[in-house]
């Protein structure tokens, strides 16, 4: 089962995307876990199997690569303005090689 983190300011922003990509993962049969957590954290996650970062906090993306062990990016913006949670799935998939 894959795990996949979204990484926010305080981790509440992106609640309402995890579980728009619930939702998508669940129609699409893919087996995961969602969660969201303030990007301060990045190193309590070093082995998921990938992190998201919201907007908001993408000028942290080089410190956060630097203390995981799975691949980070920034969430496309406007698939996080529209909470849009098949689209950012789909962009987790990608980095995960799915």
């Amino acid at each position: 089962m894959k795990h996949i983190v979204l990484m926010c300011a305080a981790g509440a922003s992106t609640s309402m995307l995890v579980q728009r990509m619930q939702a998508a993962a669940a129609e699409e049969g893919f087996a995961c876990t969602i969660e969201a957590h303030p990007v301060n954290q990045a190193a309590d996650f070093a082995d998921s199997d990938v992190i998201l970062l919201g907007p908001q906090v993408r000028f942290e993306l080089n410190k956060v690569k630097d203390e995981v062990n799975c691949p980070v990016e920034a969430i496309e913006m406007t698939a996080y303005g529209m909470m849009n949670g098949k689209a950012v799935l789909a962009q987790a998939r990608k980095l995960m090689g799915e």
